[in-house]
């Protein structure tokens, strides 16, 4: 609680002045090193969603000011990853929403894929790499919610399992069923056998 001490407003009981709107030091520092721990992954998603360096950076910000803001009430939910997770896609549909666009997966991941496969030695033809690659991320853009995120997550992004299931509020074995059922509807979409090989 704070009180004004010889005219100076907005004073606490240690003659400190807090910042508006923003935790004490303390939670501002177990906010910076859980923001350590998670901004390059965030950065990586937010780069598979919005198309762009610069606006996944302006992305990531925006969801790590909210979370900034609300701090303690963050502490105490059940799960930090989970609800900083949601907050991240929160600010991800709000980009595209105030940019008129969709999801970027299908341009950017398809791209790196293909790029990446162009690398090695003696590559098949190059637009059928990258036209494989398209239809894949088309098809992983259909995906429901879920089954999307384990996905992008996991295969794309090469996030481990368990780092998955904290994000998404799962166990580590429903993090491996999304992905059977991920894969199965993927083949089926896709007109290929799915494989049964267990995650």
């Amino acid at each position: 609680m704070t009180r004004t001490t010889d005219g100076a407003q907005g004073v606490d009981e240690r003659g400190l002045r807090p910042y508006p709107g923003r935790p004490e030091r303390r939670l501002a520092l177990t906010f910076d090193a859980f923001d350590a721990h998670h901004h390059s992954l965030w950065l990586r998603y937010a780069h598979t969603q919005v198309g762009g360096r610069a606006p996944a950076e302006s992305v990531v910000n925006a969801a790590c000011a909210r979370l900034l803001d609300h701090w303690p009430h963050v502490l105490v939910q059940e799960s930090v990853p989970q609800y900083a997770w949601a907050v991240l896609k929160e600010e991800v549909a709000r980009w595209l929403s105030e940019h008129d666009l969709r999801s970027a997966l299908v341009d950017t991941a398809a791209f790196e894929a293909a790029a990446r496969k162009l690398l090695l030695p003696e590559p098949r033809d190059q637009f059928t790499i990258l036209q494989g690659e398209l239809v894949l991320y088309a098809a992983i853009s259909r995906l429901p919610e879920r089954q999307y995120d384990v996905v992008v997550l996991r295969y794309v992004l090469g996030v481990p399992d368990e780092v998955v299931a904290d994000y998404m509020g799962l166990d580590v074995a429903t993090v491996h069923s999304q992905a059977r059922h991920a894969r199965r509807r993927l083949a089926k979409d896709l007109g290929v056998r799915a494989t049964e090989t267990e995650e």
